[in-house]
């Protein structure tokens, strides 16, 4: 009885065996947790999650490609709008260069003969430009007094840059009336004249307009007496030389104070 007792104890811990198995199910158990293994593919599925952060990286190429597309459209639009921007707020030319507007630029550009430093335009000589439906080009021009020299030499340098412009046909007109006047001298012509050593005129004497009456009219033919500052120093302390210098429209003049002669544009 005792020895079957202690088999049947024996066998308790044989039970133990399926114990040992139940422990050797820890195996099962390991695979258990290794099936927490399966289950850190649900943190591990966060990579999936994380493809949703990376998806985001998807979402951030769609603002990149929107960046890229915008700065392609930005780097078109002044090519096609702006013209200048960066030099100090320049014009916008929203059209294509017309004909008028090409010839009224190439005929802005050309130089006065006697005063190189100023265009027809800045001196204010040239009075207009037209482009006719023939592709015909007119300019026309104003003397600063009549017979001026110079106007020869005006018309052919205006006509000949015009025709290497591309304009065949091109005519010169001169205008009298309104007379040239050097109040018609821009305030860009008058600094380039005084950065070139001549002094730039002051206003032009008003003259009171003719009446068609019998009474005489009253001429003042003396000349118009004003203090020419010095260009060099700004020296109001000058004095006229010459009524004429290199030119008729031109007085010649010098400077007490730095003892320097210097031309002056007279007032017309």
């Amino acid at each position: 009885m005792v020895t079957m007792t202690t088999a049947s104890h024996s066998t308790a811990p044989g039970s133990t065996a399926p114990h040992r198995t139940a422990t050797g199910s820890t195996a099962p158990h390991r695979t258990v947790t290794g099936s927490a293994a399966a289950h850190r593919p649900t943190p591990d599925s966060t990579a999936p999650h994380r493809t949703t952060p990376d998806s985001t990286t998807a979402h951030r190429t769609t603002p990149d490609s929107a960046v890229a597309h915008r700065s392609a459209a930005h780097r078109a639009a002044p090519r096609a709008v702006a013209v200048g921007t960066a030099a100090g707020g320049a014009a916008l030319r929203a059209a294509p260069e017309t004909p008028v507007t090409h010839a009224e630029r190439v005929a802005r550009e050309v130089v006065d003969p006697e005063l190189p430093m100023l265009t027809l335009a800045e001196l204010g000589v040239l009075r207009g430009v037209e482009v006719a439906e023939d592709g015909s080009v007119t300019a026309t021009l104003t003397p600063t007094y009549s017979g001026c020299p110079a106007m020869a030499e005006m018309r052919a340098t205006l006509a000949a840059r015009l025709r290497a412009a591309g304009y065949a046909d091109v005519r010169i007109e001169t205008v009298l009336n309104p007379p040239w006047t050097t109040d018609w001298i821009s305030e860009e012509g008058r600094r380039k004249l005084a950065e070139h050593g001549i002094a730039p005129p002051g206003p032009a004497p008003r003259h009171p307009a003719p009446r068609h009456t019998e009474s005489p009219v009253l001429l003042d033919l003396s000349p118009t007496r004003r203090a020419v500052p010095c260009p060099r120093c700004g020296s109001a302390d000058t004095e006229e030389v010459s009524r004429f210098g290199a030119t008729s429209c031109r007085a010649l003049r010098r400077c007490r104070s730095c003892r320097e002669p210097y031309e002056h544009v007279k007032e017309i």
